[in-house]
Formats: C-alpha cells, sequence, structure tokens
C-alpha cells in the first residue's frame, strides 16, 4: 500500500510540473486538485478547503469587471464627484464625532489622524455599506483560473483559505469584492495578514464588524507603509496662465516646494503655500486642463494602498472635508 505522505509527495510533483498558464487555461477540476495541494502544505485543513470552495466555477462577471477600471471609463472629475457627495462628506462627518472614543485611541496609538482613517473607510465601502457580496475565495479562485495575474490571486486564494482556517472569519461571512478585497476596509488577504490588527483582544481579527479592528487595521496598514505624523498629503493648486505644467505632473517627479511657489502656483485662494513639506510632485488626474494638487509623502501612503491616483486623491480630499467639521 503506498503511504499517505507518498501519496502527497506525488501529487505535489505533479503540481509542480504543471505551469501556472497551463492551470490558468485547465479545467475547474484540475485547477482545484492541483490548489488543495498547495493549501494543505500552507496549513489550510482539507474540511476548510472543501467548505470554501464548494461549488466553485469561474464567475463571469468577475472577468468582465477585471477588464474595465475607473481611470479607464471615466475622468477624475465625474469619479470625484461620485464619491466625494455631500452625503458622503456629512455621514463621514457625523461619524467623526460618534466614533471620537474608539477613533482617538487609534490616533495615539498609530499616529495616523482620526479623519483620514474615516476618510479611507467612506472611500472604500462607505462606511461599511458596501463590501462586496462576492465570496471571496470563489473570486479570487476566478482571476487565478483567468491568465493574466495567476501567480498573484492564486497567493491570495491560499492566503483566504488561511484566514478562514486560524478563525477570523467564517466561510460564509467572508464576501468581499469582485477583486477579493476584504471587510470594512477592502484589505486583500496579503495585506488581511500584514496589517490586521486583533484590536479588542477577543482572538479575531475582525474587518467586517469590529470597529475597533476595522479603526486599527487601517491605522496599521498607513503607519507601516511609512505614514509622517504631522505632514499633510497634498493641497489643491491653482497654476498660472501659460504654464505648461505636463512636464512637470507625475510621481516620479519631485522638485522643491520654492520651485513650485516661483512658477506661480498657489494654493486655491491664491495664498502663499506656507508651511507644507519641502519637497512635493504635481498630480493632476485629468490632464493638464483638469484639477491639479501639490502632494506629499503621504500621499504615497494611500498609493501603497491603491496604486490609483483617483482613490488617493479622492481619499485626501474627503478627509479634508471631514478634518474640517
Amino acid at each position: 500500500m503506498v503511504s499517505s505522505t507518498r501519496i502527497l509527495t506525488l501529487a505535489a510533483a505533479c503540481c509542480a510540473a504543471l505551469s501556472l498558464p497551463a492551470l490558468a487555461g485547465g479545467d475547474v477540476r484540475h485547477f482545484l486538485a492541483s490548489l488543495k495541494v498547495e493549501a494543505l502544505a500552507a496549513g489550510v485543513s482539507s474540511r476548510t478547503f472543501d467548505e470554501a470552495m464548494s461549488g466553485f466555477s469561474p464567475v463571469s462577471r468577475i472577468v468582465e469587471l477585471d477588464r474595465s477600471q475607473p481611470e479607464g471609463r471615466k475622468s477624475f472629475a465625474e469619479y470625484r464627484k461620485t464619491l466625494l457627495s455631500e452625503k458622503r462628506i456629512t455621514q463621514g462627518r457625523r461619524l467623526y464625532v460618534e466614533e471620537k472614543g474608539r477613533l482617538s485611541a487609534m490616533e495615539k496609538a498609530y499616529g495616523v489622524p482620526a479623519h483620514v482613517v474615516v476618510a479611507l473607510w467612506g472611500i472604500e465601502t462607505n462606511y461599511g455599506a458596501i463590501m462586496g457580496g462576492f465570496s471571496v475565495p470563489h473570486a479570487l479562485g476566478t482571476l487565478a483560473m483567468d491568465g493574466r495575474r495567476p501567480d498573484f490571486f492564486r497567493g491570495e486564494l491560499v492566503r483566504a483559505l488561511r484566514i478562514i482556517e486560524h478563525g477570523h472569519v467564517s466561510v460564509a461571512n467572508m464576501k468581499g469584492s469582485w477583486a477579493g478585497a476584504m471587510g470594512q476596509v477592502q484589505f486583500m488577504p496579503s495585506s488581511f495578514e500584514t496589517y490586521a490588527v486583533d484590536a479588542n483582544g477577543d482572538g479575531r481579527r475582525d474587518i467586517w464588524s469590529d470597529r475597533d479592528d476595522i479603526f486599527a487595521s487601517a491605522a496599521n496598514y498607513l503607519a507601516k507603509s511609512g505614514w509622517k505624523t504631522g505632514e499633510p498629503w497634498g493641497v489643491p493648486v491653482r497654476l498660472p496662465a501659460g504654464l505648461d505644467a505636463g512636464p512637470l505632473a507625475g510621481l516620479d517627479k519631485t522638485l522643491p516646494l520654492e520651485a513650485f511657489k516661483e512658477m506661480g502656483i498657489a494654493s486655491m485662494d491664491g495664498k502663499a503655500l506656507n508651511d507644507l513639506p519641502a519637497e512635493a510632485s504635481l498630480v493632476m488626474p485629468d490632464g493638464p486642463t483638469g484639477a491639479a494638487f501639490l502632494v506629499f509623502n503621504n500621499y504615497r501612503v494611500f498609493m501603497k494602498w491603491n496604486r490609483s491616483t483617483y482613490f488617493a486623491t479622492a481619499v485626501g480630499l474627503l478627509s479634508d472635508q471631514i478634518g474640517a467639521s
């Protein structure tokens, strides 16, 4: 009789012999068989795997959504109008006051302003109202088979299964976006494993329903990503007539703040740019005819969360509105 250890060893060898592109183009049965070997080796039980992947088949709607990102479909002005509505600003200000106790403790522990965390919460899920209705394991499985980034999504899927295994969330409650981002702060499983915090000490890192954990996890992510306490993310600016700002724009270009001042760039109210970090980058999400911003280190921290200038700028603007309340 062949031992169970020998069977697992042979299965692992067969799995290794298959290339990821081949798996991505293969059928569901072969995908799940190879994935199960990998998940078991990562500490996921057979019971957890079978429950999480029960009934799995690629979801066509997820593939469609993966092909259309907001920067390709709408301008930043349109994106901004949707996400920075008066309703969202008003709700953010209300929650900023209502959650003062939790937020103050979080700010003291991590050095990240409360209004910034509330803004992230608001932009990501409308303060927990829209977390996504997709099964995270099935969404990640779909994207792992889609073929564009199989390595990334396959790894995220194994991590998601491990999160279930460790008891942080049930299979039924592990819901999220089409891309596998989870909870009220929309962490990918790898971000969860790295940054999620059990702030209330109940043994679970609950970013789905526990606001202590939600706020602390978001702040921990920003703090560990290089947040500089006391510095702004950026400032909206007005460009002087005739300035060809195109060659100056982009996060890959950093200039002394004084250089931007000498070009005639000023705040929106026309006042001088004072009490700001010494170096800045010019960002124009809609190009030379749209809104312009001088941004600093903390804007780049937003970009580590989500590598979209639309997202980073919207979070910054919403945080300003909430913090001004």
